[in-house]
């Protein structure tokens, strides 16, 4: 709804240009132990908090050795201590950590220790892309910069032989999703965009508080660590990734047309209503398959990011940025055609417009970018849930995500209150429409709420904030966690999320929710191969493809994006396949169907949803 834990959906395909609030993945590893029990952090909330006291200007700070000296002093100091003196039960939250450890080594010029933790990281790396690829630029810059030293002629060349040579090792159908990924991130790499960011989002807390914290420092790291030594390589990078991918050329294999379910209309029991709880649909692109009333409008329950009823079945666009809208949605080709490495002019265009962006033009340009991402969300979900299944009817459920750099509006008891009874309200809807499916891709947890309120200048302390921000999340996590279980004849399904890690540490919803009627889907590739991106995690019972899946956008374009946003419409899909041939299954049943019918990898991280042997099994049921 409208709290900021759903501030945003989960747009992998878009996060080339919204993850400039995080450029870097920050990743850690585990302390070793000590002879005296250390206090064990189950959950993320409970990471001890710190503030640091800034003056004056952030972007100045990052471009001075002098002044982020002091402040990295104090940051190290803090991580160190929480890894010294705690046991963390999460290996993506200590590689957090040590990454911060190891971006300072590499500020600092200790190499030595820069490579040493390095390993550290890669060893508590969990996906098989991500252990090949863990820290591979930093140690050839480390490499480099030991034998050379930065500024020399001589560095920029050695980095690009050692990558390449790294490269060349790698086995490209394990890394070619992830290299890709690279490339497209060095290619927007810009000075511009790091000082706006650090303009646009760091300074208006600092100007409100005088502090930043924990929270927010590690982007300041980020940026001084990227301005000093990754910019200056970015054409080194994108040569070198560049070269590897042209080299080559080989399609990985498609698992998913073997496995596909095509019910023919004589196996077809009758229509099944399905839900898309997301930004909104274009129902004028599905034609009969939209649940209309009587008057012949298309069935809609809508809220508005104030958690109010509304009505729509799109967001409204701003009058200021309706005639720029065709140029924002062309965008959107344009952030895909650079993750699968295509030259197109809208890939050209946006890294023009990215890697060139002026920082005064930062908080524009990315509110335009997350605000067609989020127009366009819920439509492209909502042609994966209904391909080739001309027997369902579609509800639209639709709920408002805030795109602003700044949260708006901001937490309150008042917000989430409205929110908590906001699910209430959709699912009764839901319910009275008879709706046996509904897909929700989207999420958040309770650190976003503690950001968005120190954001927004709520709370003196860190403390006072984790507090505010417990109550406030518990009041939103209740409220969905009964809006569902009191419908249990209605299946859920939802994504993971996409920050490659595990939501029930993070307390994600809806993804780390427990319920006999809700399923979590994890993201896949073409080949079956584990998506860099997809959270994952004990909730997660089954994966779908959710890399560059080809759905519609608003208005009829078809694009290809990633996440398990794509991913989770797929289980939606089968899951109405499977009541068009037995409409007499339940949630357990279906569950039951769609994870007994996959496929466990070898390595035991992957449940491949199988759909054509579950409708079989259905049929036969």
């Amino acid at each position: 709804m409208t709290t900021p834990l759903r501030a945003r959906p989960l747009v992998p395909a878009l996060s080339l240009a919204l993850l400039i609030l995080a450029l870097l993945t920050l990743a850690l590893a585990a302390p070793p132990a000590l002879a005296q029990a250390k206090p064990r952090i189950e959950k993320a909330a409970d990471l001890p908090r710190f503030s640091y006291r800034i003056d004056g200007k952030v972007d100045e700070i990052a471009r001075s050795a002098e002044r982020f000296a002091l402040l990295a002093e104090a940051i190290r100091r803090d991580v160190e201590s929480v890894l010294a003196n705690h046991e963390i039960a999460d290996q993506a939250a200590q590689r957090g950590l040590l990454t911060q450890l190891l971006l300072l080594d590499m500020i600092d010029g200790r190499y030595d220790d820069a490579l040493a933790r390095a390993e550290t990281v890669r060893a508590l790396e969990e996906k098989p892309a991500d252990k090949l690829l863990s820290g591979l630029r930093l140690r050839v810059m480390a490499q480099a910069a030991k034998a050379h030293g930065l500024g020399t002629e001589a560095y920029p060349r050695a980095v690009g032989e050692l990558l390449a040579k790294e490269l060349a090792a790698l086995p490209f159908d394990v890394v070619a999703n992830d290299v890709r990924q690279l490339k497209a991130s060095a290619e927007l790499l810009g000075e511009g965009r790091l000082i706006g960011g650090l303009r646009e989002v760091l300074q208006p807390i600092v100007d409100k508080s005088g502090e930043l914290s924990s929270d927010f420092a590690p982007q300041l790291v980020g940026t001084r660590y990227t301005l000093l030594l990754t910019l200056p390589l970015k054409q080194t990078f994108v040569d070198a990734f560049g070269t590897y991918l042209a080299a080559h050329t080989v399609v990985k294999p498609d698992i998913w047309a073997a496995r596909k379910a095509v019910v023919a209309p004589a196996d077809v029991r009758g229509e099944v209503r399905i839900a898309v709880w997301d930004s909104g649909v274009d129902t004028a692109l599905f034609g009969r398959q939209v649940l209309r009333d009587a008057k012949g409008r298309p069935l809609v329950v809508a809220f508005d990011r104030y958690s109010r009823r509304t009505t729509g079945e799109l967001m409204a666009i701003p009058k200021a940025l309706q005639s720029k809208l065709p140029q924002m949605v062309a965008r959107t080709k344009g952030f895909s055609d650079l993750q699968s490495n295509i030259d197109s002019k809208e890939a050209a265009e946006v890294k023009q417009l990215l890697s060139a962006l002026p920082p005064e033009k930062y908080k524009e340009a990315i509110e335009e970018i997350g605000l067609a991402g989020n127009y366009e969300h819920g439509t492209h979900v909502a042609g994966i849930a209904l391909d080739d299944a001309p027997f369902a009817r579609l509800v639209v459920a639709r709920i408002e995500f805030d795109h602003r750099l700044k949260p708006d509006p901001c937490p309150s008891l008042a917000l989430s209150r409205r929110g908590a009874a906001s699910y209430g309200v959709t699912v009764d809807y839901l319910r009275a429409h008879k709706v046996r499916v509904v897909n929700m891709s989207w999420g958040g947890d309770v650190s976003g709420v503690e950001t968005a309120l120190e954001q927004c200048g709520i709370g003196k302390t860190p403390e006072e904030r984790k507090k505010l921000a417990r109550q406030l999340f518990e009041i939103d996590r209740q409220g969905l966690t009964a809006a569902m279980a009191k419908a249990p004849e209605i299946l859920f399904v939802t994504a993971a999320g996409n920050s490659n890690d595990d939501p029930t540490f993070n307390e994600s919803i809806p993804s780390s929710i427990v319920l006999p009627n809700l399923l979590t889907v994890g993201a896949v590739d073409q080949a079956g191969d584990e998506a860099g991106f997809t959270s994952y995690g004990p909730t997660v019972k089954v994966h779908a493809n959710g890399y560059q899946v080809e759905s519609f956008l608003p208005g009829g374009t078809r694009v290809a994006l990633s996440g398990t946003s794509m991913a989770s419409p797929q289980v939606t899909n089968l899951a109405a396949k499977l009541l068009a041939v037995n409409p007499k299954l339940k949630p357990q049943d279906l569950i039951r169907l769609i994870v007994d019918t996959g496929e466990r990898s070898a390595d035991g991280r992957r449940h491949l949803m199988h759909p054509r042997k579950a409708v079989e099994r259905a049929k036969a049921t």
